[in-house]
This record gives C-alpha cells, structure tokens and sequence, in this order.
C-alpha cells in the first residue's frame, strides 16, 4: 500500500489520516538538498516518508515520558558496537522517517556526515497514539521495505507492544511474517541480529501510565 492509496482509502471512509493538501513528493535527494539549502529547518515538523513530506503528530506528554523509558531501559541492555538513538533520521532509498527510538550500529560520530541506513538499525521502535493507524501501516510497509528487522509498535490505546520480524516483500507489498503482541503482565526480547541481549517488561514501559 502506498501513501497515495492509503490517503485515498482513508478519505472514501471518511477516516482522518493524511490532508492530501499537507503531502509533497520529493526524492530523498532533493529532501537533503531542501534541508542544506535552509528551505527546511528543525522548526519544520516534517518527515519524508515513501517519497512524501508529512507532517509529524505533535507529541503529548505521555509519548516522550515513555519514549523515555523505552530508551533507558534499551540502553542498559545493548552489547559494545551499538548506542540508542531517540527521534532521529533514518535514511532508507525513498524515506527519512525519524523513529521513537532506534538501536544503531557502531557510536554516534560514526554518523557525522551521512544519517543511518537500514544496515545499521537493529531496531526501530514508533510509540504510537494518534499515529496508530499509520504506524500499522504506512510505517510497517516502509521499514519492511528497507528490512528493517525488527519493528516494535508501543500501542498506548491498548497498553501493548507490537512486535513485528522477519521482513519480506509479498504480493500485496513489503510485510513482516511474524507479529507478536505483548501485553502488561510479559516481557519483550530485545534482538540485535539472531542474538537475544536481553527483555524489557511491557508494565515497566507503561509504569507512567
């Protein structure tokens, strides 16, 4: 499913998801050339997904306070060679969204002059409340487009974490083979390749709730 159809099938439902009036469709070249030039600054609340500049959900307190948590818990489990990185870019072929939370490859000044790719993400996390929906689908389609390996969703409607693996492009567009779903009283593996490094408990991550 692209952004187009998405966008068209939200609208004959009547559902709110994207404004068409809000998207523009640029190439990930001309995005950083946008970004270099000033045209776009950190004031712009914008993320370039499947071609598109979309406008980013502004967050509510719960959204950062557990991004937060999901963050330090993370931290205290990655082996040497990885670090958390928190609502930055992660460039892919078509799209530069920037994730809740994501474990990448190496340190952080190994990134000076060019933003991660899929090859060095070991995870990438979407706290999802208003972007649920979107999440569910644009998001997951785009990260198992750039085999991501494995995508969690922290579902705040539902107090769950979504685990999604094994990416693969199927007849109807990228997916993921396995979903697990975590709820309050289990805890969720924290995979770095085939390794198990570790589990965070789902009642630790909503503990502010």
């Amino acid at each position: 499913m692209t952004i187009e159809t998405l966008v068209r099938s939200q609208t004959q439902t009547k559902q709110k998801f994207i404004p068409i009036d809000d998207l523009w469709q640029v190439t990930v070249a001309q995005y950083h050339a946008m970004i270099q030039s000033g045209a776009l600054t950190e004031d712009n609340s914008i993320e370039l997904l499947q071609g598109w500049l979309v406008q980013k959900m502004p967050k509510k307190p719960r959204h950062s306070t557990i991004t937060r948590i999901i963050r330090k818990h993370l931290a205290k489990l990655l082996p040497s060679g990885w670090y958390v990185d928190s609502q930055e870019p992660l460039t892919t072929s078509d799209s530069e969204p920037e994730p809740d939370v994501m474990i990448v490859r190496g340190n952080e000044t190994d990134y000076l002059y060019q933003h991660p790719g899929p090859e060095d993400v070991a995870l990438v996390v979407e706290v999802s409340d208003a972007t649920l929906n979107r999440d569910q689908t644009l998001k997951k389609q785009l990260y198992a487009a750039a085999a991501i390996p494995v995508y969690w969703i922290i579902n705040l409607p539902d107090n769950q974490v979504e685990v999604y693996y094994h990416p693969f492009l199927g007849s109807t567009g990228p997916d993921y083979r396995q979903r697990q779903t975590y709820r309050q009283s289990e805890f969720v593996p924290v995979w770095i390749g085939s390794e198990t490094v570790g589990e965070i408990s789902v009642a630790q991550i909503f503990a502010s709730s």
